[in-house]
């Protein structure tokens, strides 16, 4: 284990990052209102369930089998040249939709599919990307707050995104919606043109697809602190997603309200993010973050566990979105912190090989979730889905607190570092 730091970012990483994440902010919001405005349209122009799941799935497969496979590509290309590729993927796919809806009033259902699985497949590896050149550009002491940061603007994109699809969606014909796609592509990357990413040791090497995967796994399975950690993670994803996706069912169907209150659950949720995901960014430098986590699993649990245990009527709604607003305030504790602590436990050179396999595992629990998502809601109810995801959340934060190794994994790390230093 060496530290993350690369020579030259002490002297103007704040500055440098700043540039970064704004860039990733632009074409974040113009890519995520997109991808609303795609789902908001399938909804209105089919009206069915049963679409909407497939575009779900479409969506999410290409992360599930490309993501272990992303690392070495990530590990030894120009990282910048990657990212704008990306963007670049998805900005051509929405001008091809954009010349498409001058002359057709529709768009077939197999075409928006298409696009959605492309898309996909393009931002696949975005994240262990950005992932994996965060730790790069910033000083060692600092990057669990610039995590914090990067949650913020996240949190910041899914609180607007939707209203805006929706919004868009309703005002303007949706091929001059999906053109923002094109726009953000534009600014984003000339923002990203500015910033200077460090080159890491294995930069250039040549890449051996198969081999270099399972290096990578070898390496993440070597440090058992981290794997364990990423097993406890899939758990809770596995327990948690099935309860989670069926938010607009819970309200709409056992608490009574309306597709607004709904959405009124996102906006809360994502805000609360957003307000927690501002205390770890500029408080969260802290000696030993797994005491939050684990605190962070417990409260995300019996926050939603106890939401499906709330009579089922209207005026159980308000502490349903009380319950959601503690939920998103934890939950940037585990995340930005969790991933701090990935990004300091492997050299440089491995992180996309890591991020990209710990993307894959955590991706993976999301759609097999969702698969028995319906069938266990139509047997159990789907409040008592909620009280499912509530013991996931509960059962991760035991299990990080009773194993020795895991729980005092932080102290342990803090001290390695302290010795490189």
């Amino acid at each position: 284990m060496k530290k993350n730091v690369l020579p030259g970012v002490e002297k103007k990483w704040r500055k440098n990052f700043y540039l970064f994440l704004v860039g990733q902010l632009l074409t974040g919001v113009s890519s995520m209102v997109v991808q609303y405005a795609i789902i908001w349209y399938l909804t209105l122009e089919s009206g069915k369930e049963s679409v909407l799941a497939v575009a779900t799935l479409i969506g999410m497969v290409p992360m599930v089998i490309l993501s272990p496979f992303v690392g070495p590509f990530i590990d030894r290309l120009n990282k910048k040249i990657l990212l704008i590729s990306y963007d670049a993927i998805a900005a051509l796919v929405a001008l091809g939709l954009f010349i498409y809806g001058i002359s057709h009033e529709v768009y077939p259902l197999g075409l928006v599919f298409v696009t959605i699985g492309i898309r996909a497949i393009a931002q696949t590896a975005q994240m262990p990307t950005v992932q994996s050149i965060i730790p790069t550009m910033v000083p060692e002491e600092e990057i669990t707050r610039v995590n914090g940061q990067f949650g913020m603007m996240q949190s910041l994109v899914y609180l607007i995104s939707p209203a805006l699809g929706a919004w868009l969606v309703a005002a303007f014909p949706i091929h001059w919606v999906i053109l923002l796609d094109v726009i953000g592509f534009v600014l984003g990357t000339g923002m990203l043109l500015l910033v200077t990413i460090p080159e890491v040791p294995s930069l250039g090497e040549k890449i051996h697809l198969l081999k270099d995967t399972k290096d990578g796994f070898k390496k993440l399975h070597a440090n058992q602190g981290i794997w364990r950690i990423t097993l406890i993670g899939t758990l809770f994803m596995l327990l948690f997603m099935p309860g989670i996706s069926l938010y607009p069912l819970v309200t709409t169907k056992y608490f009574g309200g309306t597709i607004v209150h709904a959405g009124w659950v996102e906006v809360v949720y994502a805000g609360a993010m957003l307000l927690g995901g501002f205390f770890v960014g500029f408080f969260g430098q802290v000696k030993n973050r797994m005491p939050w986590i684990i605190a962070a699993y417990l409260v995300v649990g019996v926050s939603v566990g106890s939401s499906g245990l709330l009579p089922g009527r209207m005026t159980s709604f308000w502490l349903f979105l009380l319950l959601n607003v503690l939920a998103g305030l934890v939950t940037p504790l585990f995340n930005s912190m969790n991933l701090a602590m990935t990004q300091q436990s492997f050299e440089p050179q491995y992180l996309g090989r890591v991020m990209g396999l710990t993307s894959a595992l955590m991706g993976l629990a999301g759609p097999i979730g969702l698969v028995f998502a319906a069938p266990l809601a139509g047997w159990l109810g789907v409040q008592n889905m909620l009280v499912i995801a509530g013991l996931g959340g509960i059962l991760a934060g035991l299990l990080l607190w009773i194993i020795p190794q895991v729980r005092n994994y932080d102290k342990n790390l803090q001290k390695i570092l302290q010795r490189e230093e």
